[in-house]
């Protein structure tokens, strides 16, 4: 059983003292839901390809999707912020994308505001109501105003969730801690390419930008579950 006052240690942090109890006042804690798109669960045509990434797509199917959409309706019946943010560009040709998703490689993502890839996933896609940020950058804070649409509503704690682990979504939550916001990073609701990357970029910034919990440490902190 995970225990996310011990558990994530880093080199840096082997040997510190276990954190406080978490203070999380619904008022002033929102859901961050990262990238979570069509693009992320599309299978791809080529079969060495699709079954490299086989393990990931398991992890989406049956872990990351089924407590993310849990956690969502949680937090929308204890009448709390749920927010999205994407990735897409919003021109045609993707001239607005930031130098990242420009180079070469797996990361050069050409994806339209209005294409199929770039829709949120309907598992998890949002209320109506809910805020969606749409992102150039893997931060969704750098890219969009999200700093300062969760600091007009008085949003002090952001529970983290989404993918990549050790991309887009930790690029948010280091941006989201140097802007002086508490991060809580949800472990079953996020996914890397693969375990071992998952596992160590959760280590990386466990302690010093979020604190990682699961779905369940978490719901027990807000009160969600009974």
């Amino acid at each position: 059983m995970m225990n996310w006052k011990t558990d994530y240690r880093s080199f840096y942090y082997a040997n510190a003292p276990e954190p406080d109890d978490l203070d999380l006042k619904p008022d002033e804690t929102a859901l961050l839901c990262i990238d979570v798109q069509n693009y992320g669960l599309e299978l791809h045509q080529d079969a060495a390809e699709r079954a490299r990434w086989n393990a990931f797509q398991r992890r989406m199917r049956e872990t990351v999707l089924p407590n993310l959409r849990t956690l969502q309706d949680a937090f929308r019946r204890k009448g709390m912020d749920v927010l999205h943010a994407r990735i897409a560009c919003l021109l045609e040709d993707g001239r607005d994308r930031s130098l990242s998703q420009k180079l070469p490689g797996w990361n050069n993502l050409l994806m339209p505001l209005n294409s199929h890839a770039s829709q949120i996933a309907p598992e998890v896609a949002p209320q109506p109501g809910e805020i969606v940020v749409t992102k150039t950058t893997d931060s969704a804070l750098t890219g969009t105003n999200l700093r300062l649409v969760l600091h007009n509503m008085g949003i002090r704690n952001v529970v983290v969730t989404g993918i990549y682990t050790d991309q887009c979504v930790s690029s948010t939550v280091r941006s989201l801690a140097d802007e002086s916001f508490n991060v809580i990073l949800v472990e079953d609701c996020c996914a890397a390419g693969t375990e071992a990357l998952h596992r160590h970029e959760l280590e990386v910034i466990n302690m010093i930008y979020c604190h990682v919990l699961s779905s369940n440490e978490l719901g027990e902190a807000l009160g969600l579950v009974s």
